[in-house]
């Protein structure tokens, strides 16, 4: 069985977890995830399945969108309010200089990851250097913010929507914002609304999954790449990932041949040569 599951990841589930469900239910070995969740986490984590997982990396480098929760006056060592509290205040903000922080950090910046992250140093994940009281220089990297929209501000609690590119981490996000702000601020919750062109109200859950009863996508129904069909001549070529040449403009294409799903090819200068094969 090949294909691809959108599934509505629960709270206090691992994506790992959810790998190891859908691998029991359906009798397959190569399933995979194309972006973590933490287990305080819950929404939309796209599971790829049989020839399906070829596409992890295509797919996890998709933007993401959530929408978050945040307890001000508290700051953990996790970043979350799963972690051991660090500090603990009283604050006292406006509308306004709150969304000053979110146009400040809507776009790019340097985003420093946090320590219970599976980030590797040295060959070590950064959860474990963390988890034995060993202090390392937390590595930085780029991230970009496409957008920052308040949703909601009562008393202790923020809401926001967020949309990032591939990488940016939440929990940090809101570290650096409420940094900025001066003030103490933790994730409370989290819930990725949208990757790519999954959504959240197209995903099964885990009882779906347990029960049967959920829609195995395939490449062409969530991805945004014109599809060319192969005759018989052209289908035999592409199986021994042949250059292509073919008449059209786009610079990827996803080949069918009979109705089934053969290969993404990317253009290289005039010819077409494969980038995935799904057979």
């Amino acid at each position: 069985m090949s294909g691809i599951i959108i599934v509505d990841k629960p709270k206090d589930f691992t994506s790992r977890d959810v790998v190891n469900i859908i691998s029991r239910e359906l009798h397959e070995k190569k399933v995979g995830h194309t972006g973590t969740l933490d287990p305080l986490a819950t929404g939309v984590l796209v599971i790829c399945v049989g020839k399906y997982t070829k596409l992890v990396d295509m797919l996890s480098s998709l933007d993401k969108e959530y929408i978050a929760e945040v307890k001000l006056g508290l700051l953990t060592d996790t970043l979350d309010i799963t972690g051991n509290v660090l500090k603990s205040e009283e604050v006292h903000l406006t509308k306004m200089e709150i969304l000053k922080a979110f146009s400040i950090f809507t776009g790019e910046y340097l985003m420093e990851v946090p320590k219970y992250s599976a980030i590797k140093v040295n060959g070590k994940k950064l959860y474990e250097y963390a988890r034995e009281g060993i202090d390392v220089k937390l590595p930085v990297k780029k991230v970009h913010v496409y957008e920052l929209e308040l949703l909601s501000f009562y008393h202790d609690t923020i809401s926001f929507r967020t949309r990032v590119k591939k990488g940016t981490y939440i929990r940090s996000l809101i570290r650096d914002i409420m940094k900025y702000m001066g003030v103490a601020g933790t994730m409370s919750n989290l819930i990725r609304i949208k990757q790519g062109n999954f959504k959240i109200e197209d995903a099964c859950s885990i009882d779906d999954i347990k029960n049967h009863q959920f829609k195995l996508l395939q490449a062409k129904d969530v991805l945004d790449i014109p599809v060319y069909h192969l005759n018989d001549l052209e289908y035999e070529k592409v199986c021994h990932g042949s250059k292509m040449s073919f008449d059209r403009l786009e610079d990827m294409l996803l080949l069918l041949y009979q109705g089934k799903e053969v290969a993404i090819y990317r253009k290289d200068e005039k010819l077409y040569k494969p980038q995935i094969m799904l057979i």
